[in-house]
């Protein structure tokens, strides 16, 4: 297993996650799913535009998008994100980073935050990528739609199926 594998895995279940989101009608337009959606996104954006010294934004709020408006804006986040992966050499992956908003972390924790490799940082946006998906799934549930399996062992029993994402007429 290597960090592609899981990253294979983050966008075929991301993909997954879209579907059934703008698929179910209560679903597409509701407030709270398209904050977890869009700040898993948004979050791995974040880290993507760190590390390739990108400016980077976080967003609070999105009551002014709707993730019809959203979609292909995410779609490009992955091929920008696996040729990083696949730049990555072993020494680079080891290397400590500092990231934009250590300060803000810093205020947070009430200490620095100790020091964390790329490759930690990688990890973390998979997880938390995880994260979100698992309350986008719940949520989903809530407003009555069939929430997508989107497992990692799910995946490997399908063998490894590619991303296929949702095609929204204009």
């Amino acid at each position: 297993m290597s960090i592609l594998d899981l990253f294979d895995h983050m966008e075929w279940a991301d993909a997954r996650l879209w579907h059934a989101a703008l698929n179910h009608g209560a679903a597409r337009v509701d407030d709270a799913l398209r904050w977890q959606i869009l700040h898993l996104h948004g979050v791995q954006r974040a880290f993507l535009n760190a590390w390739t010294q990108q400016p980077v934004e976080f967003r609070d709020s999105f009551d002014d998008t709707s993730l019809v408006d959203e979609l292909d804006v995410v779609r490009g986040y992955y091929p920008r994100m696996r040729m990083f992966l696949e730049s990555l050499t072993e020494a680079r992956h080891d290397a400590l980073i500092v990231l934009p908003w250590t300060q803000w972390v810093e205020q947070h924790l009430g200490r620095r935050p100790g020091p964390t490799t790329l490759g930690e940082t990688i990890l973390q946006v998979l997880t938390h990528s995880t994260h979100h998906r698992a309350q986008a799934n719940a949520r989903l549930r809530a407003l009555g739609a069939e929430p997508p399996m989107i497992d990692y062992i799910a995946w490997l029993w399908l063998d490894r199926p590619t991303p296929t994402w949702p095609v929204v007429a204009a």
